[in-house]
Formats: structure tokens, sequence, C-alpha cells
């Protein structure tokens, strides 16, 4: 179990599928370390071990520097820590695992380049290749785990898991000692979004690539996040799914202390707001053991 916490929403791509794009009129927010600091302490009262920090890509407002100052406040409060930012290079992965991150997860979105083109319309995130390698260049920074992900619903879904499943494959034969992670979106609605109109990826398509994934890497890990509604993740944990959030998680800056909240807009909506005990309590129903943290600093 772990919940993800939202410090800064400023981006510099414009890709038209999230609310974050610099182009979309919402409110932008970062947290400072106090803010951060505040938020924490409140998700740690909660029972959680693991946190996963999350900013929108703009390296000139959430700078790297920023982001190892929230891996350091985090490790005060957390024994496993993950990042979902922009790409870095190694030595600033290195730099961020130093600060107190465990682990690296990358969305490549989709990997049809040509439709990435068509997707990613400004920013950074345009380069393709600096995005599909940004996994190998974490592992070599010395992060412990990396993440991988296709947006499902960008374009024709079996293709991307099918993708995403290689992708990951062939850097755990790189990398033998590389945790390796899957994480499992479908396409959510955003604000002021007219510009996409996604593939249709229902639940019992949902569950073939879920499955794909525990058949073909039995080891890796499989995240369901509050994309999917409770029953959902709750049938999800019992065939292949290894990790869920929970939390009343939030997608916008600052929603776990009261003086803090709604300070930014949300990237998405999310379809699940069961608190951590909920979560916890339903594992326990559905016979399963909730893992607060899966490792031990010795």
């Amino acid at each position: 179990m772990f919940t993800p916490i939202y410090i800064a929403n400023y981006c510099e791509n414009y890709c038209i599928y999230c609310g974050f794009n610099c182009h979309n009129k919402i409110n932008r927010a970062q947290l400072n370390a106090e803010e951060i600091e505040k938020e924490m302490a409140a998700i740690a009262e909660t029972g959680l071990q693991e946190i996963l920090i999350l900013t929108g890509e703009s390296r000139n407002k959430s700078t790297v520097e920023y982001i190892g100052e929230a891996c350091k406040i985090a490790r005060k409060y957390f024994k496993v820590i993950g990042l979902e930012i922009y790409p870095v290079n190694s030595d600033e992965y290195a730099y961020l695992h130093e600060c107190g991150a465990d682990y690296v997860t990358v969305f490549q979105e989709t990997y049809n380049s040509d439709k990435y083109e068509t997707l990613h319309l400004a920013g950074h995130k345009r380069i393709f290749p600096y995005r599909v390698n940004a996994q190998e260049r974490a592992v070599k920074g010395g992060m412990r785990g990396v993440g991988f992900g296709a947006l499902l619903g960008l374009d024709d879904f079996r293709k991307d898991a099918f993708a995403t499943g290689y992708h990951a494959y062939l850097l755990q034969r790189k990398y033998p000692h590389a945790e390796i992670a899957f994480s499992c979106p479908r396409l959510r609605p955003i604000i002021n979004n007219d510009r996409i109109n996604p593939m249709d990826v229902h639940e019992p398509q949902l569950l073939q690539v879920v499955c794909a994934y525990r058949l073909f890497m039995p080891f890796a890990s499989i995240t369901v996040s509050t994309r999917e509604c409770a029953r959902v993740r709750d049938n999800l944990v019992n065939i292949a799914a290894t990790k869920i959030s929970a939390g009343g998680v939030s997608t916008g800056i600052g929603s776990h202390v009261d003086d803090i909240e709604d300070k930014g807009d949300d990237q998405f909506e999310i379809s699940d707001e069961r608190s951590v005990d909920e979560v916890y309590d339903a594992l326990l129903k559905n016979n399963l053991q909730p893992v607060m943290s899966d490792y031990i600093y010795v």
C-alpha cells in the first residue's frame, strides 16, 4: 500500500490528454518545504510507510534540487520513496537516490512513435528516445527499482501493453538486480478536455493487460491506481495486482492538510476515494495481507 503526493503542477509540455499541460488554464501551485513536511506528516499518521512523489514536468519550477529536498523530508517519515517526475540524467538520478529515492516510474504514454508526436505538441517530452531510456539511466544512477507504463487508450492498447512488457523484459535481462514494476493506467477525464478521443479500453481489456503482465513477468510488481473504482481494484488484487494506492488520494496540489488543501488543480479525476483503513480492511476481507513496506534497510 502507498499513496501519491503531488508537490507541484507546473509543466512545460503540451500533452493534449493531460490536465497539467502548459496551455491548460488551471490553478498552478508548488508546495514549499514546510508544506511538504506538513503533508507528509499527515500521510504518515495514517500508517502508510511508502510514498510516491510527483511533479509536473518543469525543470524550471521543480528543479532536481527541489525534488531532492522533498526526498530528504520524506525519508523522515517513510521507508520507501518513489518518484514520478520528468526524466533526468544518470548523475541526477544518482543525486536523488542519495537524497532518499528508491525507485522511479516513467510513463512512456504510447510506444507508437508516430502517434507520440501527435500527442506531445511542445516541450522536452517530445523527445521520444530520451524518455524511453529513462529507466536505464535511473538504474545506472543507483535506483533499486524502475516502473513502466503506457497510458492505455492513447493508441492500440494491446500493442502498447506488449511494448511496455518487452521494454521491461529487456531492461531486466540487462540489469537482473533491478526491481521491475508495471502501472496500468487508463485515460481519465481532465479539466478543459476537448482534444482527445481515447480508444475504448474497458474493464475486460484492462484485465487482459494486467494478466498478460503477470504471466509474462511473474515477479514484477503491478500497480492499479485510484483511476479505477473500488470494485475493479478489489478484484484485480485478487487476480494479479500487487500494489494499491489508498488514503483519499488526490492528483491536486495539497490535499492532506486543511490549510493547504486544493492549492492547485488536479491532473485528472480519480475514481476510488477510500481511506487507508478502508482499503486495508478490504484487503483483509479478501484474505490478503496488507503490506506497508516491502523493503528493509540494514
